[in-house]
C-alpha cells in the first residue's frame, strides 16, 4: 500500500518532533555533566584552599614565603623518614578497602 503526501508529511513531522525531543534531551545531559565537573572542581579548589589555610595557620612563618620557597620547604619536610612514616601511616586509615574497590 503506497502513502499519501499528508501522509508522508505527517511522519516527517513526527521524526522532526522526535528529533527535537532528543536534542533537547541531549542539551540536558550535557548541561548535567558540565554541572557536575563543575561541582567537583568547586569542591576540589575549596580543599585546596582550606588545606593552604591550615598550613598558615599552624605555620604562620609561611605566609611570606615566596610560592617556590614555599613548595622547596614542603619538599624537605615531607622527605624526612619520619614525616614520610607519619604520611604513610595516616593516609593508610583512608584508603578503601580491597573488597571496596571492586
Amino acid at each position: 500500500m503506497k502513502k499519501t503526501s499528508k501522509e508522508y508529511k505527517t511522519e516527517i513531522e513526527e521524526t522532526e518532533v522526535k528529533i527535537n525531543q532528543l536534542e533537547h534531551r541531549q542539551q540536558i545531559l550535557e548541561n548535567r555533566m558540565r554541572y557536575l565537573k563543575q561541582k567537583d572542581r568547586k569542591k576540589r579548589a575549596h580543599q585546596l584552599i582550606t588545606r593552604g589555610a591550615a598550613i598558615e595557620s599552624i605555620v604562620p612563618q609561611v605566609k611570606p614565603m615566596p610560592e617556590t620557597a614555599f613548595y622547596e620547604m614542603m619538599e624537605q619536610i615531607l622527605m624526612l623518614p619520619d614525616v614520610v612514616k607519619i604520611i604513610d601511616s595516616e593516609s593508610a586509615k583512608y584508603k578503601p578497602k580491597e573488597e571496596d574497590a571492586a
